[in-house]
């Protein structure tokens, strides 16, 4: 059976639907899997391939990237043709997964930040090395086709059908904004499902190149840290990833690069590594603490501008921030809990902000930046739904220990 035949296989789409349910995933999100299954939304789709139909246009849009408040342009498709994306996408990253290299950890079958993030810990000597952390600027729409095509159709070898599929799909040279038609250079087409298998393939001869190396190296789709034994052997292997970039076409985001020393530990995927602690990056931190910042002000206005009570504010601040960092509200991405719980082994960033939380809510309810503020009790937060990150982490702790434990 070819990938394009399992596509219209009934068993192939139950085991999808259980590993989708199997990992977190909303509810109403399992509901409209199983209806579309159950249902044969994907035979439309499939019969429609089989054909050579033309596929609908991507629409384009643009979004804050998870975790900052840069801008990224994305594509999507109609939701029975990306469902039936996101199958293919699933069955390509387990059949060639064997292509890539150890260092590469994204969208993996098995494999997880929180363990790239241990692999990495677990090299000997790393805590006596330099790193350098670096990110591709802008990969997934920069990556040119002309580049990217014959890689693709090598890794997919006798899969000639579904290669003429996938190269007419990134091919296309319209997507839709809105009501218009434009045309537009879209690389790989960052937030369609197949985008994820793409990124792991353009750069998998540099994964191995650096693997060879037998120094610690990971890669997580557009993110990238190295490390070497010595400043100058980092510098000419950070110098070897540039040049292998501008091979590909690609350039590195000046403002994403930094090198550190032994003794300061590194930051990769968010997460800040020093001696044993795994905590919260400080980019990371102040980044959600101004996403805080500017969402109170912005509640605050609106409860001067209604007349809405300072109570009122909160819990808006509140429903925000719980479903941000503790709930998952798509099953395309993963709440900030369920990134950064599994890997850091201390509450100290969260108490951090925990309190700068606490904060901002006492400010909302009080109206006031003064001591005043503080007369609002933690008491009456938790009455309005307010939930600690340590409470959680803490707790998440204990139910992970419970699940590993013998039985």
């Amino acid at each position: 059976m070819t990938l394009l035949e399992g596509l219209s296989a009934p068993e192939i789409w139950e085991a999808f639907y259980g590993y989708k349910t199997g990992l977190i995933c909303p509810r109403d999100e399992a509901a409209r899997l199983r209806g579309f299954i159950d249902r044969r939304d994907y035979l439309p789709v499939c019969r429609r391939i089989e054909a050579g139909e033309p596929f609908p246009l991507p629409r384009r849009a643009v979004i804050s990237k998870l975790h900052s408040g840069k801008k990224r342009v994305v594509y999507t498709y109609p939701e029975p043709e990306n469902t039936v994306l996101k199958l293919l996408t699933w069955m390509l990253l387990r059949q060639f997964d064997g292509l890539f290299a150890p260092g590469l950890w994204s969208f993996r079958p098995g494999r997880t930040a929180k363990d790239a993030i241990r692999s990495l810990l677990g090299s000997p000597g790393i805590r006596r090395m330099w790193a350098y952390k670096t990110d591709v600027s802008n990969y997934f729409n920069s990556i040119d086709l002309d580049r990217f095509l014959p890689v693709l159709e090598e890794a997919l070898g006798e899969e000639r059908e579904l290669y003429a599929f996938l190269r007419g799909l990134l091919a296309e040279p319209e997507v839709l904004d809105g009501a218009r038609r434009l045309r537009e250079q879209k690389g790989i087409m960052a937030g369609t499902p197949l985008s994820a298998f793409y990124a792991n393939l353009f750069l998998r001869d540099l994964d191995w190149a650096f693997a060879e190396d037998g120094l610690p190296y990971a890669r997580y789709s557009d993110d990238i840290i190295l490390f070497a034994a010595s400043e100058a052997e980092l510098q000419q292997r950070a110098e070897r990833l540039r040049a292998a970039l501008a091979e590909k076409g690609l350039t590195l985001n000046p403002a994403k690069e930094e090198i550190f020393a032994p003794e300061e530990g590194w930051v990769f995927l968010g997460f800040r590594c020093a001696g044993e602690t795994v905590d919260i990056a400080p980019a990371t931190l102040d980044k959600l603490k101004a996403k805080m910042r500017r969402k109170t002000r912005a509640l605050a206005r609106w409860r001067d501008r209604t007349g809405h009570s300072g109570e009122q504010a909160a819990a808006a601040f509140i429903r925000v921030f719980n479903r941000k960092l503790l709930d998952s509200p798509t099953d395309r991405e993963l709440s900030w809990s369920c990134w950064f719980f599994s890997v850091i082994n201390t509450a100290e960033s969260l108490r951090v902000i925990d309190r700068y939380a606490q904060d901002c809510l006492r400010t909302l309810i009080s109206g006031r930046r003064t001591k005043a503020r503080f007369n609002v009790r933690y008491e009456d937060l938790k009455a309005l739904g307010y939930r600690s990150l340590v409470h959680e982490y803490f707790a998440y702790e204990t139910s992970a220990s419970a699940e590993d434990a013998p039985r």
